[in-house]
């Protein structure tokens, strides 16, 4: 305990303080720098998803597939999925921005029983007196019918209905992410991988595996939906594409 008299003292008796306009002071902020992101093979990948099951696996397949942020994926719903071209639509993406990406066909299927199950589970909802989807406020104003339309329904709804937190309506939200990230953690310990892998080490995949295949820098940027293309150049360095053209002494 601190005595009230120790508390009075100026414990710095000769620190002077300097008066100067600080508005014409120039300075900058330390820049954190990036680390590596943890990447995966193909084969690392599909060996961590062939060990989710269910709507955990098609979200898994998504967030490779598609190179999705986890909560991207998990707000998909009905009508941004579109079969007939194979793309997805990102509503809102990190930093507001919306996008199209690419939809693998071999999920096709899966996604087809996917929705053929949320609209079973929004009659039963419609049945039972509810059926409302949760919409932020702003689309709750301008699309004022959408709450209840099958088209606006998560791809990915929550077992339960909650009320609104703005709203204050009955309704169905998307599921939690932290049930795909207790899914995910139980799979990689079943497979040999010890990299520390996490929902957003599917996407850093994602982008890795288009480079390495040729894909060009802009057309990944733009699927990843990243602003600035120095964010997307950080996969190449991931790669070693520096190094490319570079022998080892030892394999002279």
């Amino acid at each position: 305990m601190f005595s009230k008299h120790f508390l009075l003292q100026n414990p710095y008796p000769n620190l002077r303080l300097i008066k100067k306009d600080i508005k014409n002071l120039r300075y900058s902020f330390t820049k954190r720098e990036k680390s590596m992101p943890t990447v995966l093979s193909h084969e690392e990948a599909m060996q961590v998803i062939a060990q989710l099951h269910g709507k955990y696996w098609l979200i898994g397949s998504l967030l490779y597939g598609c190179g999705l942020r986890i909560n991207e994926a998990l707000q998909l719903r009905i009508k941004d999925i579109n079969l007939n071209d194979n793309s997805l639509f990102v509503f809102r993406g990190k930093g507001k921005k919306d996008r199209y990406t690419l939809l693998p066909q071999r999920l096709n299927q899966a996604i087809t029983q996917q929705i053929a199950q949320v609209k079973l589970l929004h009659t039963k909802d419609v049945f039972e007196g509810y059926g409302l989807t949760s919409l932020p406020p702003a689309l709750l104003r301008k699309y004022g019918n959408a709450a209840k339309d099958t088209a606006w329904q998560y791809l990915f709804p929550s077992s339960t209905r909650c009320v609104h937190p703005y709203d204050n309506y009955i309704c169905r939200h998307h599921i939690h992410e932290t049930s795909f990230r207790k899914q995910l953690r139980q799979a990689v310990l079943a497979t040999p991988i010890t990299k520390h892998v996490k929902a957003h080490t599917f996407r850093h995949s994602f982008a890795t595996q288009l480079l390495q295949n040729g894909t060009d820098i802009r057309t990944v940027q733009e699927l990843l939906g990243h602003t600035d293309l120095k964010t997307t150049e950080l996969y190449t360095h991931v790669i070693g594409s520096r190094f490319s053209y570079t022998l080892s002494p030892i394999d002279r």
